[in-house]
């Protein structure tokens, strides 16, 4: 009975979300932008040209596939804050299904919604993003969604602190967009400032970017033990903090 309820209630997010123009344009938007890169580079890439940035040659779909999980976080932050401010956490709380079942069938659409879209970002630039043929694609599709899952915890905590839905999205993007200018993905973290660098090492993001570089790259699954690990403990960490402040009304 209770998986019977929270496929139900997972179904029944992932509707109204759809139903949602502005929130599925915003998750299509690394779409277009992988698409509209990749077409600008991709004749200079497959002729091996020195000219193409190494943000684009290198990172772009390590960036997009980011924008993805970020995306998902925002928009769980808003929702739970617009449930909340609604009532509507208040009255799914008094209904048989347990808190956990409520917050997993969220959990369960954002990273549907990431995976869909990053199937819809390789296809797409497939004809404009030369992929080589060595990227292990299911490898790199299960590291983007163990990396989305890891960050959800931390939209969790964000969503039980924000004031109201109003100031739920920009107040998520001012604590989650910055991240990605430390974590190593455009920035050498041997080339951050020791304070800096100190943050970096306790953000999700820091150990996502490496984990999703190393699998797109080739590498094993068992070269990023240190990263799954410590992306799993601030999962747990951040899920406790956000147990202890999360409000339903």
């Amino acid at each position: 009975m209770p998986m019977r309820g929270l496929w139900k209630l997972t179904w029944l997010e992932t509707k109204i979300f759809v139903r949602e123009p502005l929130g599925l344009l915003g998750s299509l938007m690394p779409v277009v932008l992988f698409v509209v890169f990749g077409r600008m580079f991709a004749g200079q890439m497959r002729g091996g040209s020195p000219n193409v940035p190494r943000a684009v040659a290198a990172d772009l779909p390590i960036f997009m596939s980011l924008l993805l999980a970020l995306n998902a976080v925002l928009s769980l932050v808003t929702i739970v804050a617009i449930y909340r401010e609604g009532g509507i956490l208040r009255r799914l709380r008094a209904t048989p299904l347990r808190p956990h079942t409520i917050l997993a069938a969220h959990v369960f659409v954002k990273l549907a919604l990431t995976a869909v879209m990053l199937g819809l970002m390789l296809l797409a630039g497939r004809r404009y993003y030369p992929v080589a043929s060595a990227v292990p694609l299911l490898s790199y599709a299960v590291a983007l969604l163990f990396s989305t899952a890891s960050i959800l915890s931390l939209g969790f905590l964000i969503a039980s602190v924000v004031p109201t839905a109003r100031f739920a999205q920009p107040f998520a993007t001012l604590v989650l967009y910055p991240m990605l200018t430390i974590s190593g993905l455009f920035v050498r973290l041997s080339e951050l400032p020791p304070a800096l660098r100190a943050l970096a090492r306790v953000l999700p993001l820091t150990y996502a970017v490496s984990l999703l570089r190393g699998i797109w790259t080739g590498d094993a699954w068992s070269s990023h033990v240190a990263d799954v690990a410590i992306l799993t403990l601030i999962s747990l960490a951040l899920a406790v903090a956000a147990s202890r402040v999360f409000r339903w009304e």
